[in-house]
C-alpha cells in the first residue's frame, strides 16, 4: 500500500512540472532622450501645462491674514449662556464657508470657549455647542465635513483676563483656526 501512494505521489509531481510552463520575458522598449530642439518643435498638448496667476503680486498677502479681507476675522462672539450664531456673524460664517467651498484641501478648526461662569462640565458643553454650531452652518454652506473639526476648550483659553463683563463677553466665542495654526 506504501508503496502504491509513493508512486502516486511521484507520478503527481511529475504531472505538476509537465505542466508549468515559463513565462516569455516582458520586453522593453528604449528610448533616447529627445534633444532641446526636437522639444521646442512639439505641440504642447492642452491640460499638460501648469497655469500661473500672473496678475498676483509678488509678496501679496494671503486673504486669511490680510487685514482688509473679512477672512481674516476668526471670532464669533456670544451672549451669556448662548449658543446661536447672531446676525451679524452670518457674513463672516458665509465667506469662510465659500473659502472652504473654493480650496477643497483646506481644513479648519473650531475652538468653541466660555467664560468662567458655570461648572467645568457645563462650560465644556457649551463650548461644543458654539462650535458644532459653527461647523453646522459651515456644512449647510457647502463646506466638506473632513474639512472641519469642532472641539470645545471650555473656559480653558481666556482672551481676556479679568471678571466683569467686559472680559467675559471677550471670552464667549468660537475660533476659526486653519490648517497650519492649529
Amino acid at each position: 500500500m506504501r508503496s502504491i501512494w509513493i508512486a502516486l505521489l511521484i507520478a503527481g509531481l511529475a504531472g505538476c512540472a509537465a505542466q508549468t510552463t515559463e513565462q516569455d520575458p516582458a520586453g522593453v522598449e528604449e528610448r533616447k532622450p529627445a534633444d532641446a530642439q526636437s522639444a521646442q518643435t512639439q505641440p504642447i498638448k492642452p491640460g499638460g501645462v501648469a497655469r500661473v496667476d500672473l496678475t498676483a503680486k509678488p509678496g501679496a498677502k494671503s486673504p486669511l491674514t490680510d487685514p482688509a479681507n473679512i477672512l481674516s476675522r476668526r471670532s464669533i462672539f456670544y451672549d451669556l449662556d448662548q449658543y446661536d450664531i447672531k446676525a451679524q456673524y452670518k457674513d463672516l460664517v458665509e465667506a469662510h464657508a465659500r473659502y472652504l467651498r473654493d480650496n477643497p484641501n483646506t481644513k479648519i478648526l473650531i475652538q468653541g470657549n466660555t467664560d468662567e461662569r458655570g461648572s467645568r462640565e457645563y462650560n465644556v458643553a457649551l463650548g461644543q455647542r458654539r462650535s458644532d454650531g459653527v461647523k453646522k452652518m459651515l456644512l449647510l454652506l457647502g463646506a466638506k465635513e473632513a474639512q472641519i473639526e469642532s472641539v470645545s476648550l471650555g473656559e480653558e483659553k481666556p482672551r481676556a483676563e479679568g471678571h466683569d463683563e467686559a472680559a467675559w463677553s471677550q471670552n464667549r466665542r468660537s475660533d476659526i483656526l486653519y490648517s497650519g495654526e492649529f
